[in-house]
């Protein structure tokens, strides 16, 4: 049985879901996380997971990305 957990209530996203979350597209998304000093971004070996409160701090702060 998969459980499936809300985006809003995961600690880490996918690219995908943060994309669909934040209405930021997947591949500006990549190019923000690729600095670094991205401090909302965790790799698993070669995937990329997106912190979710700490992304949704950058956006909080943020004027434009």
């Amino acid at each position: 049985m998969k459980c499936e957990v809300p985006v809003w209530e995961k600690a880490t996203l996918t690219l995908e879901e943060a994309a669909a979350y934040s209405n930021v597209g997947v591949n500006r998304l990549r190019e923000i996380s690729d600095a670094e000093n991205c401090n909302f971004v965790l790799w698993v070996g070669k995937k990329r997971l997106i912190k979710r409160k700490l992304f949704e701090a950058f956006l909080e702060k943020s004027y434009s990305i």
